[in-house]
């Protein structure tokens, strides 16, 4: 028997009601060299703080209506410094997640090798429901996958509470 889909992402934050948290551990994701964001940004564009309306929707309105119902979102990543062409094109941009409602912060790769973390970046609901990212070699989306399972939830959990108190916040964070 084939396994069912997993359930939309958006209808998983939308069901979400205390926590969501995000580990990122990737140096680049889906990169496309020649259109959209990416290509856009290096070429010298930059999103402009004050035009919320250019900013990336609809990710960042589902943020702000998630945050509105009182449910904390914090997103951490762990990089390798120097940091990544693609990492610093994520940097650029962040503003825009802080502004929404997220918590991020950023830990750079050798301060996380004595923790114990998941073979593939995660969301975590309410400290129990895991969305697993999948990705190929080259960034692009494999797939996402849930999990109920609680030591999956917990071995997320610890990571990523471990990744946080380590991390620096965004504000204060300088790209190597």
């Amino acid at each position: 028997m084939p396994s069912k889909p997993p359930p939309a992402f958006s209808d998983l934050l939308a069901g979400c009601t205390r926590s969501a948290v995000h580990l990122e551990m990737r140096d680049s994701y889906a990169v496309d060299y020649e259109t959209g964001p990416f290509a856009e940004w290096r070429a010298g564009h930059r999103l402009d703080p004050d035009d919320r309306s250019s900013w990336w929707r609809p990710w960042l309105s589902l943020v702000e209506d998630t945050t509105a119902r009182g449910v904390v979102i914090r997103r951490a990543r762990i990089v390798s410094e120097p940091v990544s062409e693609y990492t610093r094109f994520l940097h650029s941009f962040t503003f825009t997640n802080v502004a929404a409602g997220e918590d991020v912060r950023w830990l750079p790769r050798r301060q996380a090798s004595t923790i114990a973390l998941p073979g593939n970046d995660f969301w975590l609901f309410d400290d129990h429901t895991v969305y697993w990212n999948h990705f190929t070699g080259d960034g692009a989306s494999a797939g996402g996958e849930v999990s109920n399972d609680p030591t999956a939830a917990k071995l997320c959990s610890e990571a990523f509470e471990t990744v946080w108190a380590r991390a620096t916040t965004h504000d204060q964070y300088t790209i190597h």
